[in-house]
């Protein structure tokens, strides 16, 4: 039996929000280990002169909490 955790991370990126995962789930991984999934709850970006300028994501990420 496993035992999962969820912690919130945000991240961006000034190429997609895809890229924004990634950096969110690249940076995770540097400090959890057993990563299974992520789900974004939620999207967002900033707009400078009439265009966007960066992309912003708020993760959840699921981890297994090993013994």
């Amino acid at each position: 039996m496993s035992v999962l955790k969820v912690i919130e991370i945000l991240a961006s990126s000034e190429k997609s929000w895809e890229e924004a995962v990634q950096n969110a789930v690249t940076t995770a991984s540097k400090s959890l280990k057993g990563i299974r999934s992520v789900y974004v709850q939620d999207q967002s970006a900033l707009v400078k002169d009439n265009k966007v300028v960066e992309y912003r994501v708020n993760c959840k990420i699921t981890f297994e909490v090993f013994d």
